[in-house]
Parts: C-alpha cells; structure tokens; sequence
C-alpha cells in the first residue's frame, strides 16, 4: 500500500526552490488515459517547489512493488515552460512489470520516489533552426515535451512533426498535437498508422516511413536537425534512410535506451580444494562513509556491484551508464569509469561518479 501526500499550495515561483531529487518526494496530482495502454502521471514536489529540465530529458521512478524496489527510466512528456508540474507519459506492454505496477498502483495523492532529471536528448540553447521530430509509438514523449515548450517559448518554430503508430486509435496526443497546429503557423503533422481500425476511422497517408513519405512529407529534410525516437529497428531505418541520402549526421539525435549493460565479473575459479576463492589479494575496499559497511571488490567490479555484496542500496535503473540514477560522490580514491552520457563533465570534476561502471582503481570512499 502507497502513503499518501498532500498536494502542495503553488507559491509564487520566487518563493520555492526547485525540486531536489535526493531529498524530495513527488505527489502523483493526476492520471490521464491517452490511448490503449497509455497513461500520463501528473506529479508536483511534496512540500512544493518547481521543476527545472529541458524539455527532452528523463526521470527515473523508484516502485515500491511487492518482490523489491523497481526503478524505471521514463522520458518527461511535460515542458519546462510550466515549472509547478512535472508529467511522465508511459505505455505498458505486455511483459511490463513496472508500468504495470504503475498502473494499478499510483493515484493521485500517491507519493513516488524519482530522481533526475538527466539526458542529452534536448533541444540545446540555439533555437534559430528547422526542426524534423520523427518518433514512433510511445517515443512521441520527448517530443511533445520539445514541442510544448516550443508552443510556450517558440510558437514561430518551423517543425515538421511525424509520428508512427499501429493504429489511428494508438496516436498519442493527436487531439493536443491538432490543437498546437493551429497555434504554431510553421506546425507540420503527419501521422503514419500502419493498420486501418474499426474504432477510429482514418483516411490519410498511411504505412511505414520510408524515403518517399519523408521526402514528401519533408522535402527540405537536409536542411533540418532532426530529433529522433522509438523502438530501435525504427531509429536505425530512419539513420540508415537519411545517412543515405547524404544528411549531415552531425545533426541527427536520437534518444536510445539500448546501451549494453555493464556485465559481471565472472566468478573467482575454485581453489585446490574444490571451494571458490573468497578474496582475491588484489581486491580493494569501497568504504560507504554513512553507513560504515566496507565491501571488498574484486578486479572488475563495479562499486554497484560492491554496494550490493554489503547490503548498502545505491538506486539504479539502465546500469548501462546511461540513465545517471546510480550517481554517487566520490570522497577519495581512483576509479576507472566507462558511461554513456549519463553523468556531465562538470559533475564529473566536482567528484561525482557512477556506481554501475566504475570500478576502483585503489580505495575509495563514498557518499552512500
């Protein structure tokens, strides 16, 4: 069973600070169904604040679920234009666990551990270009959030927006997408179902995106930077299409889950008697300044993975160095890291780490 939390009064922006993952929780406010097996969660910082992202970037929910805590990475669909709330759009699929979890579980006044936001998937600062927003299924979700904020910030923007899905009835914001379109003058839609349905009759372009949908659909596509999201094969079709074709790739984004993770060491081999080594003489201490616990990792291992052996919980979700939910203070020591974008060089310099693809290099001390 959830605990419950107030929502908070919305104080003048002034008066708050913005919200801090480490130390507070979020207020589920509101869920809305967007589309068969899709949900919105609304969510405000219990004891009020506001949130700061850019829009693109993701959080990562830890659940409570029965068999142990859960944590999964989902793409902000909210934009930062709107500070005293943050929303996550996720669908589940037939082998979810935690967005089923989800489902049945979070309410409004439902209070959820998050951490982030973090990710490179974001517009950047420069804002004079054309935009191509190219997304398939749920992967619509950094982009609204990119086009809400161009909506809020930018509404002049020239951006073609493309989305695919099975079915018409699968379109997620295509009521809220319509709407924008007739609020932003250079706003192009196409939506591309695959398969016609009963329950929403459609009478446009359909099928899977190829170069000639895309260069009718864009046909000054070279001239645009484009932003690019869903399941892998479709993100890989769209690079492949426009690499092509000669587009400069310099200019092409694309948000991706798929890094591999980091693999375990494999087992020490057993000695002369039969029994596994229980301490290699070249393994080094991770000291966990908090908790006092001491784990001893062998040659490879990750402080995660050390974190683990001594009971000392360090919240993760890719442990591909990728999502940036691991992220520890390193007080002392050597470390041999190897990520995927998920922490900044300037958190970097300021002594920060991930504890699922750093491994030590001599003792070390950590923040846990």
């Amino acid at each position: 069973m959830m605990l419950m939390g107030a929502t908070p009064t919305p104080l003048p922006l002034d008066e708050l600070k913005p919200w801090n993952s480490s130390r507070q929780m979020l207020v589920c406010t509101g869920v809305a169904d967007e589309a068969p097996d899709v949900k919105t969660f609304t969510f405000a910082v219990e004891g009020g604040g506001w949130f700061r992202y850019q829009p693109g970037q993701f959080i990562t929910v830890e659940l409570r679920a029965k068999g142990g805590d859960l944590h999964r990475t989902y793409t902000i669909s909210s934009s930062p234009s709107r500070p005293y709330a943050i929303s996550i759009t996720v669908k589940a699929q037939p082998n979810s666990v935690g967005t089923r979890w989800m489902f049945d579980n979070v309410k409004p006044g439902s209070r959820v551990r998050a951490y982030g936001p973090s990710g490179h998937f974001t517009l950047g600062r420069d804002l004079g270009r054309k935009f191509l927003f190219v997304s398939a299924g749920s992967g619509v979700t950094p982009m609204m959030s990119m086009l809400r904020w161009l909506a809020d910030c930018a509404p002049g923007t020239d951006v073609v927006f493309v989305n695919s899905a099975r079915r018409p009835e699968e379109i997620i914001f295509r009521e809220e997408l319509e709407l924008l379109a007739t609020r932003m003058p250079n706003l192009k839609l196409a939506f591309l179902p695959e398969h016609r349905s009963g329950a929403a009759p459609w009478a446009g372009l359909m099928g899977r995106i190829d170069m000639r949908k895309l260069e009718m659909l864009a046909p000054d596509f070279l001239k645009r930077d484009i932003f690019c999201c869903g399941p892998d094969p479709f993100m890989k079709l769209v690079s492949d299409m426009v690499r092509g074709e000669g587009y400069d790739m310099n200019r092409y984004h694309q948000e991706s889950f798929g890094a591999a993770a980091v693999t375990d060491i494999a087992q020490k081999p057993a000695n002369d008697d039969g029994e596994a080594s229980v301490r290699d003489e070249t393994a080094l201490d991770v000291a966990f300044v908090g908790t006092g616990e001491i784990a001893s990792c062998q040659p490879g291992q990750t402080i995660l993975q050390g974190a683990r052996s001594v009971g000392v919980r360090i919240p993760a979700a890719c442990e591909s160095g990728l999502c940036g939910t691991c992220k520890v203070k390193k007080r002392a020591g050597e470390v041999a890291m190897s990520h995927n974008g998920g922490i900044s060089d300037a958190e970097i310099a300021e002594g920060y780490v991930l504890a699922c693809c750093s491994r030590p290099l001599s003792r070390v001390e950590i923040e846990a």
